[in-house]
C-alpha cells in the first residue's frame, strides 16, 4: 500500500506551481481546439455563400515568385509549404524530446503507442483501397485516413474537461506523435518527385552544418532559426516536400542544456502559441473551405474511402492493436485506464482534418475535383469521429486516482 507523502513548505509550493501550469496548458489547448474548429466553420461558410468568389481570391492571391521553378506563389502555397514547415519544426521538437527524455524514452513505453499507431495507419490505408477498388486514378490518395490531427484531437479531449483521463491523454498524443513520424515519412518518400541534386546537396550540407552546431556546444537559438530557413529554400528547390525542412531542423536543434535552460524545450515553448492560435488556425481556414452541393458526393468512391478509412478504420488498426497487443502480454494496459476510454481515444484518432487534408491536397496536385472530394470525405471522417469519440469518453466512468506514492512526488516535483 502506498505511504502517505509529507511534502514541506517548498514542496508545496512547487506542487502548486505544477498543478498551474498543467491547468493553464490545458485551458490553452482547450482554447486552441475551439479556434481551429472555429475557423474550420468559418471557411465551410465561406465556401457555400455569396462570399465564396472573395474566399478562392483570397487563397489564390499571388504574392510573386520566390524562385524560377516555382513561378507565382498563392498565398495557400505560402501555407501549405511555409507555415506548415514550422508547424512540423514544432512538431519534430516534440517528438525529439519525447523520444530522447518523455514518453518514448523507454522500450516499453514505445512499443504500445508504436504497435497502435503502425496499425492505426495501415488499416484506414487498407480501407480506403479496398473502397475505391485500386482504381489507378484513385489509389495516390492511400495515406490521406492513415493521418492524425494531434491538435484537434487534443482539442476535443480538453472539452471534457475534469473527465479526460489524464493517461488516456498521454497515449494519444503518443500515438498522434508516432502517427505524425509516420506523415512525415509518408510525404517524403510517397509525394515527392522531380529531384534536384544540387538542391539535394545544399540540404545535405546545412544539416551537417547544422549537426555540427550541435555537436560543437552551439546553444544560442537563433542560429538554428536561421539555418532552418535556409534549409526550408533548399528544400523547396529540391523537390522534396519543404515541410520535411522542418522535421531534420528539429532534429539537430540540443536538448541539453549547460548551466541553463534548454534550447529544445525553449524553442518549443516560444513556437506553442504560435503553432496553436497561428499556423493551425490560418491551414484549417484555407484548407476546410468545400463546396458542399449535396449529400450524395459523400457516397461517391474518393470521399466515401476517406469518411471509412477514418471513421471505421482508424478505430478498427489503433483498439485492434491494443487489444491484441495487451491480450497476447506483448505489451501492458496503461496504468489508470480502462477499456471503454481506450476505444473512446481510438476514435479521436479519426480526427484526420489538418493532416488529412495536407495529404489530399498532395496526393492530387493535377487533379482539383479529386482534392475537394477528399477534403469531403476527410471532414465528415474528422467530424464523426470527434463527436462520437466525445460522447464515449463523456460517459465513460472516471477512474478514481490512487494515493501518490514518493516516487510519484519525486516525478511530479522533478526530482
Amino acid at each position: 500500500m502506498a505511504r502517505p507523502v509529507h511534502l514541506d513548505a517548498v514542496d508545496r509550493q512547487r506542487l502548486r506551481k505544477g498543478m498551474s501550469d498543467a491547468k493553464q496548458l490545458q485551458q490553452g489547448e482547450k482554447v486552441a481546439g475551439l479556434v481551429l474548429i472555429a475557423t474550420a466553420v468559418l471557411a465551410l461558410i465561406a465556401a457555400n455563400s455569396r462570399w465564396a468568389p472573395a474566399y478562392a481570391s483570397l487563397l489564390h492571391f499571388k504574392t510573386g515568385p520566390i524562385m524560377p521553378r516555382l513561378g507565382q506563389m498563392l498565398v495557400e502555397y505560402w501555407i501549405a509549404d511555409g507555415l506548415m514547415a514550422i508547424f512540423f519544426l514544432f512538431v519534430g521538437l516534440e517528438v525529439k524530446r519525447e523520444w530522447c527524455n518523455g514518453q518514448l524514452a523507454l522500450p516499453a513505453q514505445r512499443r504500445l503507442p508504436l504497435v497502435a499507431a503502425a496499425a492505426g495507419m495501415a488499416v484506414p490505408a487498407l480501407v480506403y483501397l479496398l473502397v475505391t477498388g485500386f482504381d489507378p486514378e484513385l489509389v495516390n490518395g492511400w495515406a490521406i485516413p492513415a493521418a492524425t490531427d494531434i491538435a484537434f484531437a487534443i482539442g476535443v479531449l480538453a472539452l471534457l474537461g475534469a473527465r479526460a483521463n489524464p493517461a488516456i491523454k498521454v497515449l494519444l498524443v503518443t500515438i498522434a506523435i508516432v502517427d505524425d513520424i509516420g506523415a512525415v515519412l509518408i510525404i517524403a518518400f510517397f509525394y515527392t518527385d522531380g529531384l534536384n541534386l544540387l538542391a539535394i546537396g545544399a540540404v545535405l550540407v546545412l544539416l551537417a552544418t547544422m549537426a555540427g552546431m550541435n555537436r560543437f556546444g552551439v546553444r544560442a537559438i537563433w542560429p538554428y532559426i536561421v539555418g532552418f530557413a535556409l534549409l526550408w529554400l533548399a528544400m523547396l528547390a529540391s523537390g522534396v516536400h519543404a515541410t520535411i525542412a522542418g522535421v531534420l531542423a528539429a532534429l539537430t536543434v540540443p536538448l541539453g542544456a549547460r548551466g541553463g535552460r534548454s534550447p529544445l524545450k525553449l524553442l518549443e515553448h516560444r513556437l506553442h502559441p504560435w503553432v496553436m492560435f497561428g499556423v493551425m488556425p490560418l491551414f484549417g481556414f484555407a484548407s476546410a473551405g468545400v463546396a458542399i452541393t449535396g449529400m450524395s458526393q459523400l457516397l461517391q468512391p474518393l470521399p466515401l474511402a476517406v469518411f471509412l478509412g477514418l471513421f471505421f478504420g482508424k478505430q478498427l488498426g489503433v483498439f485492434g492493436a491494443i487489444w491484441l497487443a495487451v491480450k497476447s502480454g506483448f505489451c501492458q494496459l496503461p496504468v489508470g485506464t480502462q477499456w471503454v476510454q481506450l476505444y473512446g481515444a481510438s476514435l479521436l484518432c479519426g480526427i484526420g482534418f489538418t493532416m488529412s487534408l495536407f495529404i489530399g491536397a498532395l496526393a492530387f496536385p493535377q487533379s482539383p475535383g479529386a482534392a475537394e472530394a477528399a477534403k469531403m470525405g476527410t471532414l465528415a471522417g474528422s467530424l464523426l469521429s470527434a463527436v462520437i469519440g466525445w460522447l464515449v469518453l463523456r460517459l465513460a466512468p472516471v477512474a478514481v486516482p490512487s494515493p501518490v506514492d514518493e516516487s510519484q512526488a519525486k516525478d511530479l516535483f522533478g526530482g
